[in-house]
């Protein structure tokens, strides 16, 4: 016999909705972000070419 007077709220499994949209100051395309980060490699490469390190 099944007890009809207790509803259980629903689950969302565990998950938690947050808003989609996150609005930053900063908009970043991620082509700009490997732009940086291949920028910044080349100048350590160019610092360890003219600057070496050790003997």
């Amino acid at each position: 016999m099944a007890n009809q007077g207790i509803h259980m709220p629903s689950s969302g499994g565990g998950l938690m909705r947050y808003n989609e949209e996150y609005n930053s100051r900063f908009k970043l395309k991620p082509s700009h972000i490997v732009l940086f980060i291949i920028g910044i490699i080349a100048f350590v490469v160019i610092l360890k070419i003219f600057f070496p390190i050790g003997g």
